[in-house]
């Protein structure tokens, strides 16, 4: 039993919840009490990318799918409090049975994990004996039991070009990133047809007209973007390879195309450099309304109350915990070897 008689009492009341901004002097001592608690609990904080910036500058580790993962897999931590959506926390879960997984909201989702239910997947899978399923990270547990192996953004083009030769790919459920991971491999691969909502925002007609804004600031774009947008870009990569690009570029001014929740995390490693976001059709789509149901108030809420806990089923576990290792150990090969 974890005794929290001398962390700081619930500071956040349902009506709370909404408030944003906090002000100053409220979001230093909101923050100055995860982090207590998180001490008190023996807890790892991870957090995305796209998480808002208070929750990025109190989290253990920020990164990308991949990275999370491994950090996941690899935590000593009693309680593992994941900020990002469902499926992350799941996959946290899958990697540690053991142990208490909580997220801040229980509803916050994705729209590709809502485009792919697993059994629709599994009556695909059964019309070819021979599909070798390759599975973006963002999905469902169910969708990774049924799946030979997982990838994410920063790893696809290797976990295909590992991928069994004589196998018919099935790539799920992202189609730009399947796209873009064709591209790059010259496997072919049998698409489903799911798509970010966010990064689909982003135009081709939207990056043309920044492009003539900032002559000099190269573009660069999630593989969840369009062709239209992917090829306009002068270097396309997940988040955490978004960090190193931005890092070894000699430009001033970069132009980013994903979730705008990036933006901060490039700001603070690289504060020499200007981040310009990309534009969309409409102000603000390019913000995940799933990322960004997490808040301060419901982090903390949701240490205090030990919930909303995630919970998966011993043979879900079991089945989706293969093809998760299986893409960590083909991630941890040297890239030479992962043919």
């Amino acid at each position: 039993m974890i005794d929290l008689t001398d962390v700081h009492p619930r500071l956040v009341q349902p009506e709370f919840v909404t408030r944003r901004p906090l002000p100053p002097d409220e979001l230093d001592k909101l923050s100055r009490h995860i982090l207590a608690l998180k001490k008190k609990l023996n807890a790892v904080i991870l957090a995305h990318n796209y998480q808002v910036p208070e929750i990025q500058d109190v989290a253990d580790f920020v990164g990308d799918s991949l990275g999370l993962s491994q950090q996941a897999a690899k935590t000593s931590a009693d309680v593992i409090v994941f900020c990002g959506v469902h499926f992350m926390a799941e996959t946290a879960k899958i990697l540690n049975p053991n142990k208490i997984v909580i997220l801040p909201d229980k509803d916050a989702g994705c729209s590709l994990e809502e485009s792919c239910p697993a059994p629709k997947l599994k009556a695909l899978q059964d019309t070819n004996p021979n599909f070798y399923t390759v599975t973006y990270i963002n999905c469902s547990a169910e969708v990774k039991a049924l799946s030979d192996v997982i990838c994410t953004s920063g790893n696809a083009v290797k976990i295909v070009n590992a991928s069994p030769k004589d196998r018919d790919l099935l790539f799920v459920p992202d189609e730009n990133l399947g796209a873009w991971v064709m591209e790059q491999t010259g496997r072919k691969m049998t698409l489903w047809r799911g798509s970010c909502y966010a990064h689909v925002e982003f135009t081709h007609a939207g990056i043309v007209k920044i492009r003539q804004e900032y002559p000099n600031a190269p573009v660069v774009a999630h593989p969840e973007c369009t062709k239209a947008v992917r090829m306009l870009a002068d270097e396309v990569c997940s988040t955490e390879k978004m960090v190193e690009y931005c890092k070894r570029s000699a430009a001033r001014q970069i132009i980013i195309a994903t979730e705008a929740g990036m933006i901060h995390r490039l700001r603070r490693e690289c504060p020499d450099k200007v981040f310009i976001p990309a534009p969309t059709g409409s102000c603000r789509c390019n913000e995940c309304k799933f990322m960004k149901m997490n808040t301060l108030e419901k982090l903390y809420d949701c240490m205090i109350d030990l919930a909303p806990r995630v919970e998966l089923p011993p043979e879900i576990i079991r089945r989706a915990r293969l093809p998760i290792e299986r893409m960590l150990e083909i991630s941890a090969r040297p890239i030479e070897n992962a043919g």
